[in-house]
């Protein structure tokens, strides 16, 4: 089990690295460093906005098909069809949550509509990560290796040729980079969807509405936990965009620190995405787990360790090398965010044992707390301290989950965990 985990894992991690890496230092800097930090703090604020109504949009069913699919092949031509109607449905009470509360927020014309093509964008990403959970689930990992990096490599191209092939023939604006965006999901989406239709042995797509009845009933704890980890992850950009005079300058600094935290937390993410389904099934099998438990979180936590260090210690040095604006300030936003890199990974390993379980209750109580510590503090140490109390506390909410998930897996062991 270790030795299959080490293989998958480490084509994962190098198509990403490569691949996303240059996205996130290439592609995505450069935009900011060529749009300014308000246009990209305007944009960032959106993005933000646009995930926290996910629980609307997945409500959990990602996860849930995953662990599904994994302890019985043969439910996905059962789950397939009625899971396609499903998500079609919640995609339009998704846009429609959204962009009321949009409304409410005050938000206007072209702020409503980015946050439109953004809202579309969500679907997209969010049915591709469903198509995939059923490859992964299949054990079909090298062809999720290829998928993972399919849209962004699809977004390179595109905003490369933007950026710097002349093709656009004037200033690059923010509404280019969220069309390529666009484009990108709608290729991958149909890849993806191609990929899994093959793969349903010929089995008919089934359409049943009790099956529907059962499984919206089944993933709602899924989809809680969804919520509360989206909340307490990406709310501080929008509370600082709407709570602070500036705020879109706000929300673009605190972007510019924020986005080497967001792609160095792929790495865990993709531990979690292979580490899931074989969780599952060797959970399923009667399999002891705790030893690629171990490897894993050896395998993460000391890396981030290392990562987070250096960060701390140059962190001006490294902020200075990607930005032309704010370097001083997002220096100091990066050093603190960082800290939080090593709680990030450990909880990424730890919440996948749970969901593995299938203890919902004892992760939604968990993260929801997550989500209540993050809100107050943001509300309590915004006004005071802006961007950097936004920082400080992510911190404070990333350890106090890594801390609490760490506690309770390891507590729920027959036997010394080590």
């Amino acid at each position: 089990m270790r030795r299959r985990f080490l293989e998958n894992i480490s084509l994962l991690l190098i198509l990403n690295i490569i691949i996303k890496a240059f996205w996130v230092l290439g592609i995505d800097r450069t935009v900011q460093n060529v749009v300014g930090a308000g246009e990209y703090g305007f944009y960032f604020s959106l993005f933000s906005f646009s995930v926290l109504f996910n629980i609307v949009l997945d409500f959990g069913i990602t996860n849930y098909n995953n662990r599904r699919v994994s302890q019985d092949p043969g439910q996905l031509s059962l789950l397939l069809g009625n899971l396609f109607i499903i998500r079609i449905g919640f995609a339009v009470a998704y846009m429609v949550i959204s962009l009321s509360v949009a409304f409410a927020m005050g938000y206007d014309l072209r702020q409503t509509g980015i946050l439109t093509i953004l809202l579309i964008n969500q679907f997209l990403a969010s049915f591709i990560l469903y198509l995939r959970s059923n490859i992964t689930a299949l054990q079909l990992f090298r062809t999720d290796a290829l998928l993972s990096v399919t849209d962004r490599l699809i977004m390179i191209v595109t905003v490369g040729l933007l950026l710097f092939g002349g093709v656009a023939g004037s200033s690059f604006r923010i509404e280019w980079f969220v069309w390529c965006q666009t484009f990108g999901y709608v290729v991958t989406f149909a890849i993806a969807l191609l990929v899994v239709l093959g793969k349903r042995g010929g089995a008919p797509v089934i359409f049943n509405r009790p099956a529907i009845v059962i499984i919206l009933r089944e993933s709602a704890p899924y989809a809680l936990l969804s919520l509360f980890m989206a909340v307490y992850w990406r709310v501080d950009s929008v509370m600082l965009e709407r709570m602070l005079p500036d705020g879109k300058v706000a929300a673009g600094v605190y972007a510019q620190a924020f986005r080497l935290l967001d792609a160095a937390s792929m790495i865990p993410y993709l531990f979690a995405v292979i580490l899931l389904p074989q969780f599952t099934r060797a959970m399923a099998l009667g399999e002891d787990t705790v030893p690629l438990e171990k490897m894993a979180l050896v395998m993460l936590a000391l890396p981030a360790a290392a990562v987070t260090l250096v960060s701390v210690l140059f962190s001006k040095e490294i902020m200075a090398l990607l930005y032309i604006e704010h370097v001083g300030q997002s220096a100091r936003l990066f050093a603190i965010l960082m800290i939080s890199y090593v709680p990030v990974a450990v909880t990424y390993i730890f919440s996948t044992v749970l969901t593995a379980r299938g203890t919902l209750a004892q992760l939604n109580i968990i993260a929801g707390s997550g989500m209540i510590i993050n809100v107050l503090l943001n509300v309590f140490l915004i006004p005071s301290a802006g961007a950097e109390g936004a920082a400080t506390a992510s911190v404070i909410t990333q350890t106090a989950m890594a801390a609490l998930f760490a506690f309770v897996v390891i507590r729920g062991r027959k036997k010394t965990y080590f």
